[in-house]
């Protein structure tokens, strides 16, 4: 067998292996710290050795296992997409194992249940590297449901919680509709094709009306679990109702498994590509980049925000799929592998940075048991190991250089800017536009991470409890650790990372960046030197070197000492926590302007003493446009069909029998 197919098999067994260990963590917790979960960190080793053994390797394997339906046994397959997948799962999965298990000793004492914790991990993990290892439909479906059960679970972990148990069924209800959805593409391409592996649905001859259908259906199913908008409202419940490497798990991987189906079907199974689909994705690409970055802003829990981030960057992810749509169909390859390309690293980038923001709010709700922004501040001087780790995120997520959110979103704006090759003008209008909302999203990217790490790192502590917040166990910091040096090292190397992942267009388009890594490991140029190029390397060198050199000199005393006192007051009492800005504060400003976009509810409330209480809420418009509606609409269907219940078994017998006659004339 395969080489990769052997240590993708080694790690679906360690999976399964870390969910049966938790079975019985409730009498022994330490079998989930000690066994269970480490266990799982070494699934997603052999998981990551799998990918970049396929990455590599360039070849695809296949295996045929004897389990399934008899006339439909299940499919595997390593190629080099999934190969990119997998190691993007187990990169993630690795620190998850080493973050988790001084994570989870807090549960050890509560109501909560760890065998529940442990095993349905095991499965989730479980279910997401099947997903992109199925080379056939059926698998594929059963590796889906497992996955979204899992997950589900683990969402509704701390089910004494009403808001965690309406957030676990919310997000149920949405990932079985988006299942449906998928199910209904995949029958789309197996009627035509005739059979229910991938290999025929390769071959099957669709006209450009039936292929639009299954892409449809492929979007709407696979953006519903990605978090695009308008279908991201499950999302910012979800998320921060799971434990926070969970959290982790669903934001940094489980978005991009469905990034990977929605690439697998659109990009390989429907066969001929076409710009009108490119034109939809990068739409709505577009909208949830801006709207997912707005709607972090507003947001004062720290794991909500971080949620609506995720919809944010899984948007610019969309964006680079939806120019490589654009350009394939229009007949520009080089460029459709460039836009793909920024793409699937974006897609890995947001999977370290986002797991590292996650990894921190999780160090923070460890040592403080606090979410809420304006009830931080001053982090940094008790936790300072956490407040770096943390800064590198945010600085990672704001796309600065030489970080590596800047490489991939620098990339995508690369692509865009080609947009001069199309011969439409109605196209070469229509990318400008997404490029200005992707540079807009940018900056407010940026401005809600200054807010983040200025409210809770910097300044005074706010509250009690965030004063004598403590610090996190050393496994904690490890875990942290891991995805610092991973943020830096794929920040640092874009001409080392691009050339691994141009594996993934070369078996789908036959086409890789000739240019991008023709001049080094030090020199990035997507399309020609003359263009556009980046050194990563070379400025991390200046930066170092200037920090260094002001270092050097405030040594030799040639920099002038800043005396620290308190400043100037007009007489005026000390500053106190009271007086600082705080996160509603901040995004005042950006609430004003974009606020038809919002749903604002503003007031002043008088208490019971006679104090007065400020009092805001900014909810999602969404809610109310999509889902309310849907909503209403299903309570007035339901109070009319409970009327079929009389409770008269005539009546009853008569429903029957017209059943039974129409089912006759239907089959007849």
């Amino acid at each position: 067998m395969h080489a990769g197919l052997i240590l993708a098999a080694l790690a679906l067994g360690l999976a399964l292996a870390s969910s049966l260990v938790s079975l019985p963590a409730g009498r022994r917790p330490w079998l989930l710290r000690g066994v269970a979960l480490p266990l799982f960190g070494l699934a997603g080793a052999a998981a990551t050795a799998a990918g970049i053994t396929a990455l590599l390797g360039g070849d695809a394997a296949t295996a045929v296992l004897p389990l399934g339906l008899p006339w439909l046994p299940w499919h595997l397959r390593l190629d080099a997409l999934s190969g990119f997948f997998l190691t993007l799962i187990g990169v993630v999965t690795v620190a998850v194992g080493l973050y988790a298990p001084s994570y989870v000793r807090g549960f050890e004492n509560g109501r909560d249940s760890l065998p529940a914790l442990g095993g349905f991990s095991g499965l989730f993990l479980t279910g997401m590297l099947l997903v992109v290892l199925a080379d056939d439909a059926f698998l594929f479906m059963v590796a889906w449901e497992l996955m979204s059960l899992a997950s589900y679970f683990l969402v509704a972990f701390h089910h004494d919680n009403a808001a965690s148990r309406r957030a676990a069924f919310l997000y149920l209800l949405m990932a079985h509709i988006g299942g449906l959805c998928i199910l209904l593409g995949f029958g789309v391409l197996a009627s035509f094709g005739g059979g229910f592996d991938f290999e025929a649905m390769r071959a099957a001859p669709l006209s450009f009306g039936w292929a639009s259908v299954a892409f449809v259906l492929a979007f709407t199913g696979f953006g519903m679990k990605a978090g695009l908008v308008p279908l991201h409202a499950w999302l910012p419940e979800a998320h921060p109702a799971a434990p926070s490497h969970i959290s982790a798990m669903m934001s940094g991987v489980m978005l991009k498994v469905a990034v990977y189906g929605f690439i697998r079907v659109v990009f390989d199974l429907i066969g001929e590509l076409h710009w009108q689909w490119g034109v939809a994705v990068i739409a709505i690409g577009s909208v949830s980049a801006l709207l997912g970055v707005l709607y972090a802003l507003m947001q004062n829990d720290l794991k909500r925000l971080l949620a609506y981030s995720s919809v944010e960057n899984v948007g610019i992810v969309f964006l680079g799929l939806g120019l490589a749509l654009l350009f394939q169909g229009s007949g520009h390859p080089l460029l459709a592998t460039l836009a793909f390309v920024a793409a699937l690293y974006h897609a890995i980038n947001h999977a370290l940075f986002k797991s590292l923001l996650f990894f921190g709010a999780g160090a923070i709700l460890h040592g403080t048991h606090e979410r809420d922004l304006d009830q931080m501040g001053g982090l940094l001087r008790v936790m300072p190991w956490t407040g770096v780790s943390f800064l590198v995120g945010c600085l990672s997520i704001a796309a600065l250089p030489p970080f590596n959110g800047f490489a991939s979103e620098w990339m995508t704006f690369q692509a865009a800017l080609q947009a001069w090759h199309l011969e439409s003008g109605v196209l070469r209008s229509l990318i400008p536009i997404s490029a200005a909302m992707l540079a807009l999203t940018g900056a407010l990217g940026a401005a809600c991470f200054v807010k983040v790490y200025g409210v809770a790192f910097l300044g005074q502590a706010r509250s009690r409890h965030i004063r004598g917040a403590h610090r996190p166990p050393v496994g904690m910091r490890v875990g942290q650790g891991v995805l610092v040096l991973l943020c830096l090292a794929f920040g640092l190397l874009p001409t080392t990372v691009v050339g691994v992942i141009e594996a993934v267009p070369r078996q789908l388009f036959g086409q890789v960046l000739p240019q991008a890594t023709a001049h080094g490991w030090m020199w990035l140029t997507p399309i020609a030197p003359q263009t556009a190029s980046y050194a990563a390397p070379l400025i991390a060198f200046v930066l170092v070197l200037l920090l260094g050199l002001a270092f050097w000199l405030s040594r030799l005393g040639l920099l002038r000492r800043v005396r620290r006192c308190d400043p100037w007051d007009c007489g005026n009492a000390p500053p106190t926590p009271r007086m600082q800005y705080t996160s509603t504060a901040f995004a005042q400003p950006m609430r004003r302007v974009f606020g038809l976009l919002f749903r604002i509810e503003e007031g002043v409330e008088t208490q019971k003493d006679g104090s007065l209480r400020y009092r805001l809420n900014v909810s999602d418009r969404a809610w109310e446009i999509f889902y309310v509606p849907i909503a209403r609409a299903v309570e007035l269907a339901a109070a009319r069909i409970v009327r079929l219940q009389s409770g008269n078994v005539r009546i009853y017998l008569g429903w029957t029998l017209v059943t039974l006659l129409v089912l006759l004339w239907i089959i007849s």
